[in-house]
């Protein structure tokens, strides 16, 4: 059962087809950016995970010198 459609019906078919395409893609695009934004935030958070266990090793160590040091001298 084909139906054939006038004309203009064909046509205003055919610009809603590509306005319908157009929201999609925007709507594609919008996810992709929010993809990636939970990506970078992800990776920020983990690289400050990594920083802040990595400048608290550091004091322990400097710590552990200076008692090291302290307990030599005395």
């Amino acid at each position: 059962m084909t139906e054939t459609y006038s004309k203009s019906r064909q046509q205003a078919e055919t610009a809603f087809g590509s306005l319908q395409t157009e929201f999609f893609a925007k709507n594609n695009a919008a996810e992709e950016l929010e993809s990636v934004a939970q990506a970078r935030d992800a990776k920020t958070v983990r690289l400050r995970e990594a920083r802040l266990a990595k400048e608290q090793a550091d004091r322990m160590s400097a710590t552990s010198a200076l008692l090291a040091k302290r307990s030599k001298a005395s």
